[in-house]
């Protein structure tokens, strides 16, 4: 009889429906977890870093001299009275990259820092 009764069983039962993945919130909040902790690592290890390459620990030093800007002067002429033998086009890309300044406009009685190699 116990033979009988596992063969109706088969035949009667309903077929298995395959169901989507459903996650709870927990399972949400894990995976989530989960997906940010090696982006959070990430950003530690740059913080802690100091945000530096880590190609060496030694820092370029820069020396420059300052020189205050008079009235109609520009750039290039400054090129031409602090640095005669160089190329000017060097030295006011030299001078905007030390300053950061956003072009090569300068106003009167603005203190401009002049690269050493450019001093007198």
């Amino acid at each position: 009889m116990s033979t009988i009764a596992i063969a109706d069983m088969q035949h009667t039962a309903a077929p298995t429906a395959r169901t989507h993945l459903r996650l709870t919130r927990r399972g949400r909040a894990v995976l989530t977890t989960l997906a940010a902790v090696p982006v959070l690592l990430g950003v530690g290890f740059a913080v802690l870093n100091g945000g530096q390459a880590s190609a060496g620990d030694h820092q370029a030093s820069v020396r420059f001299e300052t020189v205050t800007v008079q009235p109609g002067e520009t750039l290039w002429q400054l090129a031409e009275e602090t640095a005669p033998n160089t190329d000017p086009r060097d030295f006011v890309q030299d001078v905007v990259a030390l300053n950061a300044l956003d072009g090569s406009v300068i106003q009167a009685g603005q203190e401009l820092a002049i690269p050493a190699k450019y001093a007198h």
